[in-house]
């Protein structure tokens, strides 16, 4: 018999708690500064000085020296310290890669996810849930849902782990198996599951007739060029009449490759403003010149509350020129803007350096982006392939 359910949370007390550790673990537990800074402050990228006083974690390092029964891991206690100093920033964005999670990180952020179980996962109602199960993977065949909530990997619970903690533990080598625990209806089901390789492109372009369907998952170096290439080719032989644009659950990736795409639409004029308190002035991003083969065609583009930072900037740019109805739920929200910082030892720092905003001044952070026009699909819509917020977009007027 399936065990009933327990509802879990993370309350907000154990949160507070769980923060204070790390804190103290990273910072407090930190190191002898005086003797060891000059070799662990080039390691965080900074340089020592006489006005940082780290007198106080000496003190405390010393104590665990004395004190502490067992043995002092100085590795460890650097990366720690590392970590620690990111953390105490109190910015969700900005974080400490070590050389395995960088390796990782720059993997994912070019497609590269090695072998999974083909799904995709979003934070919802307080728990990280299956949004959608790719065709043709291991997921979908064993009957694993979009709503379900993950509970459980390899009988580890991880029903309060982040998307990416969670992602981690199901990724592995292919043909390898895993076994994961979700919940639906408020029981407990079990599915062992073979990895396989994911094929996950960047972007494709589909037609129905003279509309274009452009599908953006992430944001790679290279996207905005590959759809541009797309669409030149296909205008030089056919006419599109119409434009649809999909970035649900689109994370992001990289600036420069929403600019591109958004030259499709967008001739030279601004598309993304950052402000930032390194700068004296605002850094403006244009559109490239002499690209926008798509500017007065009809495009409709559709978001969700996955749909976040580049892909944002993108709906947020067609929303201010008017060059786009925008149709299905409200996005994330995510108007940072993050640099990745090599450090040595093949390590990273994500760091955000600036708050972006729309060409007409508008902040979406923590707001997100609001559709014209409001589609919601359910996990009962995504379970039984049917797409009210693509069948919308289809049934709306060519006329601009």
């Amino acid at each position: 018999m399936t065990k009933q359910w327990e509802e879990k949370r993370v309350s907000l007390g154990g949160a507070i708690v769980g923060g204070a550790i790390t804190l103290i673990v990273g910072l407090v537990v930190g190191l002898n500064w005086k003797s060891l800074s000059t070799t662990i402050l080039p390691y965080l990228g900074f340089r020592s000085t006489s006005a940082n006083d780290w007198s106080a974690l000496d003190e405390v390092y010393s104590a665990l020296v004395a004190e502490y029964d067992g043995e002092v891991d100085k590795n460890a206690i650097i990366e720690g310290a590392k970590r620690g100093l990111v953390d105490a920033v109190g910015d969700e964005y900005t974080i400490y890669m070590s050389a395995d999670e960088a390796k990782e990180y720059q993997a994912a952020l070019h497609g590269d996810v090695g072998a999974g179980i083909g799904i995709e996962m979003g934070l919802r109602d307080g728990y990280v849930r299956i949004i959608r199960t790719l065709p043709d993977n291991p997921a979908i065949k064993a009957g694993v849902k979009a709503g379900d909530i993950i509970y459980k990997v390899d009988d580890e619970e991880v029903y309060d782990k982040t998307t990416d903690e969670i992602a981690t533990k199901l990724r592995g080598a292919v043909g390898t198996n895993v076994k994961l625990t979700v919940v639906r209806d408020s029981e407990e089901k079990d599915f062992t599951l073979k990895r396989e390789k994911i094929n996950n492109v960047s972007a494709y372009v589909d037609y129905d007739g003279d509309t274009a369907i452009i599908t953006v998952t992430r944001f790679d170096d290279d996207t905005g060029a590959m759809v541009q290439k797309l669409i030149k080719e296909r205008l030089a032989e056919h006419d599109i009449k119409k434009v649809i644009l999909d970035l649900r659950s689109n994370g992001g990736g990289y600036v420069s490759a929403a600019k591109d795409l958004l030259s499709l639409w967008i001739n030279g004029e601004p598309v993304l403003i950052q402000k930032s308190k390194h700068s004296a002035e605002d850094e403006v991003t244009y559109a490239n010149r002499n690209q926008a083969v798509l500017a007065n065609i009809p495009t409709v583009v559709l978001v969700n509350s996955g749909t976040a930072s580049a892909s944002e900037i993108a709906a947020g740019a067609l929303k201010d020129y008017g060059k786009a109805t925008i149709l299905g739920e409200k996005t994330f929200g995510k108007g940072v803007v993050q640099t990745l910082r090599d450090l040595s030892k093949d390590t990273i720092l994500k760091v955000t350096t600036a708050r972006w905003y729309t060409p007409k001044g508008n902040s979406i952070d923590h707001e997100g982006i609001s559709p014209d026009i409001e589609v919601e699909l359910t996990y009962d819509d995504a379970n039984h392939s049917r797409d009210p917020q693509l069948d919308a977009a289809k049934k709306l007027s060519s006329k601009k």
